[in-house]
């Protein structure tokens, strides 16, 4: 075997390593949700719906893979991705089972005709409305995902608080709610809630990373 060989051998098997990790549909999910905002061990069991142990076993292979770091707080463990390249990453391989993969397209298509009467707005809709003063955006994700990051203007109404804070919101114009993406149903959840309370709503099915990728129009 020529050193040549050798080297790429040690190479592919490390590049193996991450997709030897990511063969597990539940660390799949532990990455889209660190995407959001660094969580407790306890936050993401109760989000994917998994024991403790359970989702302390999947970190400590996502962290072996070098994919997130941790840190204590207090009494908790907090893990966050170890850089925006994985965030980068997860954002790819979305798109590229979309385009390769039929079962993910048609998973979506029955996700659309599911809430085929709730009308969504796209990223260039939402700016040139927001710049207008238009429309009220709420972000219903979970606060700390919000103080992580969110679109500019977004105002923070988690869905668990939307019903309580329903008289507070403007009735004389349109609200758009936002979550974690096209599979999140938060934002679908917030939308109905307010459609049944006579609010003019609609839904934003991309994400804050959407958005910092989004290319603004010329005005």
């Amino acid at each position: 075997m020529t050193i040549d060989r050798a080297i790429k051998d040690k190479l592919y098997q490390e590049f193996a390593r991450i997709g030897k990790c990511l063969s597990s549909p539940k660390r799949l999910e532990i990455l889209d949700l660190l995407a959001h905002s660094p969580k407790s061990v306890e936050g993401l069991a109760r989000d994917t719906g998994m024991s403790v142990a359970n989702v302390s076993q999947h970190l400590q292979t996502l962290h072996q893979a070098r994919l997130v770091n941790y840190k204590k707080q207090g009494n908790f463990v907090i893990y966050e991705l170890a850089g925006g390249e994985v965030s980068g990453f997860m954002g790819g391989l979305h798109r590229l089972s979309e385009k390769q993969l039929v079962q993910v397209q048609q998973i979506k298509k029955e996700f659309i005709s599911n809430h085929a009467g709730m009308e969504a707005v796209s990223l260039t809709e939402l700016h040139r409305r927001m710049e207008r003063g238009e429309v009220m955006l709420i972000d219903v994700r979970p606060k700390s995902e919000y103080e992580a990051a969110h679109i500019p203007g977004a105002v923070s109404i988690p869905i668990e608080e939307l019903a309580e804070r329903l008289a507070a919101l403007p009735t004389n114009s349109d609200i758009i709610a936002y979550c974690r993406g096209p599979y999140c149903l938060m934002s679908v959840e917030a939308v109905e809630l307010l459609q049944a309370n006579g609010f003019k709503a609609y839904r934003l099915e991309e994400s804050v990373h959407d958005w910092k990728q989004f290319v603004k129009p010329a005005e």
